[in-house]
């Protein structure tokens, strides 16, 4: 393992890295596509329909293809979806479609072995492939787990063989979701259980002399997968391992809630240089997938030729220490910091400030008749006017921001409060007794001006960077002021020009710009907030409109489990598997349900991660067959085979019984 790896894991998980550059993992195969080691990042996504429709798979694999999948997963639950890979893979050839094929099997065994002989790769779930989930708490002698161990060994071997001398991969997925009772009852629902369930079978592989392998660990929860992935390379680096890392977030939705989901679990890791293979999964059509995929990626060939070409200045780093810690701030007047949630900044100032109906698009709908304003629970925490004064009367829990040039005018400061450069803050005679916002950046930290830093308890830092590799360097920022002894609590400002989210995917992909906008700022922001940096969002892109930036700055609260201020939905993206229409029936759930806050509710198209993933949701709907319904409460099944005409109806019923369900406003 070369010097790269060592420096990334110094200081414990690789959330350290301040400088960026890819973990180098060894290469592995996969038909003409290789992964690993100095090849791209590469991009994979799913089909959704059934296998045994040929036909149908063939022509969906090639509109995931042409949408820039460079692997294609095709489920194979049983021997004859197996079997039927073959025809796929020979109409695919017909066509001029030379895309490696990857099988997902999960609960049978000798479907795999069939698949391993026909296509490029093939996809086990630790959890699944030779162990069993039914929620069982069991207790193992050193022995009786030995005995499991071999147990495994028998049943995983002769998958590796057929591979070894087919020269077929295997990734090896882990889900959070499907743990098996095995490991959850040594681990318990962690990371430690998740990494220790991969290992066991590359532990196999490796004794078999087979090295071809990639490895996965998904969750529905970004922070869950995030952290079982930086454990997973510590592991490995500790056993002499560098396998590529194939990056997903599962079950992670759709739309913006999708994208952001994905981007703050995979755009994390990318941060660190972590990831080979990436799959966005999207409860949409799979070849929307490959270009949010592409947008998230090449983000990161573009800062690795950028700094080939002009090397990234050095961060700053006062006390030489880089691991990161969680950050505990100390609340300011109940406006920030401490134990609150994190407080969210929009830019009005460029909005027509003679208009109260403005305020409508972050939270603040005004009734004329009545002459007041209704919040809700996506209502803004601070509007930054800069140097423009409203023409209209403010809600009374809408706190605004002016520069502190423009705030000395006012004559009512009733709600209003200044914001500072460093130099401004420390020359002003007059500041505000509630609280006092300052513009800083991790470079201010070895200034003159940061040394006359007058440290008061209504002192609130807004972090700013310029630096190409930006979120480490806010990231060290807090060590540093960690390392000084500092609490003030810490706003995240980032600034976004049209030209950040130019680049080559831009015809591939229909939603630019949004959805770029959507991905970068997931990543920056939540890459810091999942690792409990931060006291505050703000989001600085002028192109976007504000309704646009409100929802967004939601949206990574709500993904990094920082603040919750809507329904969640654990919806997967659909497979061969899938019972019934997945896009169709999470719509249909959300215009139900979408005003129950703080609910996560699973939506889920067969058995396979299902009841895993009703663990991490309060309920949860599970294909069980045709037009059958099982419903959860928690990992806990309610009600099993409810038609699909009343499975919603049902779900509503068991949330009202449990004294949880409001009537929408």
């Amino acid at each position: 393992m070369d010097a790269t790896n060592s420096i990334l894991l110094q200081g414990g998980y690789c959330n350290s890295k301040t400088t960026y550059s890819r973990f180098l993992t060894r290469e592995v195969t996969i038909g003409n596509v290789p992964m690993g080691a100095h090849h791209p990042i590469r991009i994979q996504s799913m089909t959704t329909i059934d296998t045994m429709d040929t036909l149908g798979s063939i022509e969906q694999t090639i509109r995931m293809v042409d949408a820039g999948c460079e692997y294609v997963r095709i489920t194979a639950p049983s021997i004859k979806e197996a079997e039927n890979l073959a025809n796929i893979k020979k109409g695919l050839l017909a066509r001029g479609y030379d895309v490696p094929l990857v099988a997902d099997i999960h609960f049978t065994p000798n479907a795999a072995e069939v698949a391993a002989r026909i296509v490029e790769k093939v996809r086990i779930n630790p959890g699944n492939y030779a162990d069993k989930k039914k929620f069982d708490q069991l207790a193992y002698t050193e022995a009786s787990y030995q005995a499991e161990l071999d147990r495994i060994y028998s049943k995983f071997s002769p998958l590796v063989k057929i591979c070894k001398e087919y020269g077929t991969a295997i990734r090896i997925g882990t889900n959070h979701g499907s743990l098996s009772d095995r490991i959850m009852s040594q681990y318990g629902d962690t990371p430690e259980g998740m990494v220790e369930s991969a290992l066991e079978f590359i532990r196999i592989c490796e004794d078999l002399n087979y090295y071809n392998l990639v490895v996965s660990m998904k969750s529905s929860n970004p922070q869950v997968m995030v952290q079982a992935y930086r454990l997973l390379v510590e592991k490995m680096f500790a056993e002499n391992m560098n396998y590529p890392l194939h990056l997903g977030v599962t079950e992670a939705g759709d739309g913006e809630d999708g994208r952001i989901k994905s981007a703050v679990g995979i755009g994390t890791l990318l941060e660190d240089g972590l990831g080979d293979t990436v799959r966005v999964s999207l409860t949409e059509e799979p070849e929307f997938e490959a270009p949010v995929a592409i947008a998230l990626v090449n983000r990161y060939s573009k800062r690795a030729n950028q700094l080939e070409q002009n090397p990234a200045r050095e961060i700053l780093n006062l006390s030489g220490n880089t691991e990161t810690k969680p950050f505990d701030s100390t609340e300011v007047n109940a406006f920030v910091g401490g134990s609150l949630v994190p407080r969210i900044i929009v830019d009005l100032s460029r909005q027509n400030l003679k208009d109260a109906s403005i305020l409508t698009h972050v939270g603040y709908r005004y009734d004329v008749l009545n002459d007041k304003y209704h919040m809700g629970d996506q209502s803004i925490d601070f509007a930054f006017f800069g140097d423009e004064l409203p023409s209209f009367t403010l809600p009374g829990n809408l706190k605004v921001l002016y520069n502190y040039s423009t705030w000395l005018t006012l004559a009512n400061k009733t709600n209003a409060h200044p914001v500072y450069t460093l130099k401004e803050y420390n020359q002003s005679e007059v500041k505000d007794s509630f609280i006092n916002l300052v513009h800083i950046s991790n470079e201010d930290l070895s200034t003159s001006d940061f040394e006359e830093l007058l440290v008061n308890d209504s002192l609130v830092f807004i972090l700013e960077t310029t630096h190409e590799h930006g979120m480490a360097e806010q990231r060290q920022f807090f060590n540093n002021v960690q390392s000084i002894g500092l609490t003030n609590p810490v706003i995240i400002k980032r600034s976004y020009a049209p030209q950040d989210f130019s680049g080559p995917n831009d015809i591939m992909n229909p939603e630019e710009p949004i959805s770029k906008i959507q991905l970068y700022t997931a990543t920056d922001f939540g890459a810091l907030l999942i690792d409990g940096l931060g006291d505050g969002i703000w989001i600085d892109t002028p192109a976007t409109p504000i309704e646009n930036i409100a929802s967004l700055s939601f949206g990574i609260l709500q993904a990094t489990r920082s603040r919750i201020s809507k329904t969640e939905y654990i919806s997967c993206p659909s497979c061969g598997r899938t019972l019934f229409d997945l896009q169709e029936t999470t719509q249909m759930i959300r215009s139900r349900t979408n005003h129950l806050k703080g609910l996560k509710i699973a939506i889920m198209g067969c058995i396979v991660n299902g009841p895993g993933e009703m663990a991490d949701a309060d309920y949860g709907y599970v294909g069980a067959g045709p037009d059958k319904i099982t419903l959860y409460r928690g990992k806990e099944v309610v009600k099993r085979n409810v038609t699909s005409a009343k499975a919603l109806d049902e779900l509503i019923g068991i949330i009202q019984d449990d004294g949880l369900w409001i009537d929408e406003e």
